[in-house]
């Protein structure tokens, strides 16, 4: 069985989430069963929206957890808020966003998001491997 993890405090700025990419890199080339590279492709993007939306809408810290199950790989973010992540109208035009939640629910599997011990969330993407 090949299941892992890794840990990953984060703070606002976009080193945090080109840290968060890299330290996703890193943790799936060294996984035992390694995972076809367009498959480890989505999950970095996913690890990349998923921080992002915490930094920018939840107060700018998270934590990102990465574990490897035999049928896929499950990334946890955590942060402060408790406010659940929400679809909108993606923005074409001032560039305000409104892309990456949509993505990450069609390239995961399965979504959570449950309520944190002490206050914030957690959002739990599974991606097949």
């Amino acid at each position: 069985m090949d299941t892992t993890s890794v840990n990953l405090t984060t703070a606002r700025s976009t080193a945090s989430v080109a840290g968060a990419r890299d330290s996703t890199r890193d943790f799936l080339e060294h996984l035992v069963r390694l995972l076809a590279a367009e498959t480890a492709d989505t999950v970095v993007l996913v690890v990349s929206e998923l921080v992002t939306n915490a930094l920018r809408h939840a107060g700018g810290t998270c934590t990102l957890d990465l574990t490897a199950h035999p049928d896929g790989i499950e990334v946890a973010v955590h942060d402060p808020s408790p406010q659940a992540p929400r679809m909108r109208t993606p923005d074409f035009n001032r560039g305000t966003g409104g892309f990456g939640w949509p993505m990450v629910n069609r390239l995961a599997y399965t979504i959570q998001v449950t309520d944190a011990p002490g206050g914030g969330k957690t959002v739990r993407a599974f991606l097949p491997r």
